[in-house]
């Protein structure tokens, strides 16, 4: 019987006798450790003369493939035989249905973007989704603020290597692609997504946040119009307990504008802080759409109107929760989004 033979005879009777899995561990190491008797007969192949290294290799090969399934099936049977007895000691019922996973939910930016949706859409808006990555032109220029104008510091732009390309600092760059999309019709839209500023973070501003524009133009669309449908959305999120304020303000896209506030609860120990001791929290910008904005996007200011308005859902779901960190919505805190 040749060196090989006798190896693979000796292997397969030492194999059948092992017993248990430590037994079959020691066994595979006497026979394919670094030292083991097949990685050894393998290296001995350079000792063959040179008629015989064929046939001894193709036989070498052979028996380490042979021994290699034949343990791996051996492991195979005491690891089913190590079930079936973990099994039977703890009397399992294994018909039992099994325990039930926890389930997700929704984080609370979508459930309140979900419910303003559903808003809108009963005031007939329809959704239109934009890009992320905008260009200059589009962020600024085409919304009323040409290269150098003072009006682009109230955002603090995130711009890309590539000159012109941004991080878009708001949704307004979207009134000027539905508008050329869809021009010269009718337009009433939100257009959700996420904007992005280089700003301090605290508890009122984040740099990376959602924010939802809405946007109408037509004929004859007035500031009554704006104010009509701001009120109806205030007293469908918040209840029609809660008071609105409806201020002047400032932006380079619409004239006239207006910012909208709710009342926070005084009874919040944070109001002051969160209110800047006005009572009063900033829920969205708005105002009529600007003639230069309107020409931009295609329409023909002496024959169409329109008004737009920017909100931010975090700010919204703060004040219908009482919460009083927007640095909440994006800590991951089980314990904070378990609540909603």
């Amino acid at each position: 019987m040749s060196a090989l033979a006798e190896l693979e005879l000796r292997a397969r009777t030492e194999l059948d006798a092992c017993a248990d899995e430590t037994a079959l561990r020691a066994w595979h190491t006497k026979y394919f450790g670094k030292q083991g008797e097949v990685s050894l007969a393998l290296k001995k192949i350079g000792e063959v003369p040179p008629a015989e290294k064929r046939a001894y290799g193709q036989e070498a090969n052979r028996i380490k493939e042979s021994l290699t399934q034949a343990h791996d099936a051996k492991w195979a049977s005491f690891k089913e035989q190590s079930l079936q007895r973990e099994l039977t000691s703890q009397g399992l019922d294994v018909t039992l249905p099994g325990r039930p996973l926890q389930r997700g939910r929704l984080h609370l930016a979508t459930q309140t973007l979900r419910e303003i949706y559903a808003v809108f859409a009963d005031l007939g808006f329809q959704i239109y989704r934009s890009r992320e990555v905008e260009s200059d032109e589009n962020n600024f220029e085409l919304l009323n603020m040409p290269p150098h104008h003072p009006a682009r510091d109230m955002w603090d732009t995130f711009h890309t290597t590539t000159p012109g390309v941004l991080l878009r600092t708001h949704t307004s760059p979207g009134q000027i692609h539905v508008m050329r999309e869809l021009c010269p019709e009718p337009i009433r839209v939100i257009l959700p997504g996420m904007c992005y500023r280089y700003e301090a973070i605290t508890p009122r501003t984040e740099i990376m946040f959602h924010q939802i524009e809405g946007l109408a133009v037509g004929e004859h669309i007035t500031m009554a119009d704006l104010k009509g449908t701001v009120t109806a959305f205030a007293r469908r999120m918040f209840g029609d307990e809660r008071k609105i304020r409806i201020r002047s303000s400032y932006f380079p896209f619409t004239e006239p504008s207006i910012e909208v506030d709710v009342d926070w609860p005084k009874e919040d120990p944070n109001a002051d802080r969160l209110t800047k001791g006005t009572g009063w929290l900033e829920i969205m910008g708005a105002g009529m759409v600007h003639p230069v904005v309107l020409r931009n996007g295609g329409y023909d200011p002496d024959k169409f109107s329109g008004f737009a308005f920017g909100m931010g859902p975090q700010r919204i779901a703060m004040l219908k929760f009482g919460i009083d960190d927007i640095r909440q919505f994006w800590a991951n805190d089980l314990r904070f989004l378990g609540q909603f």
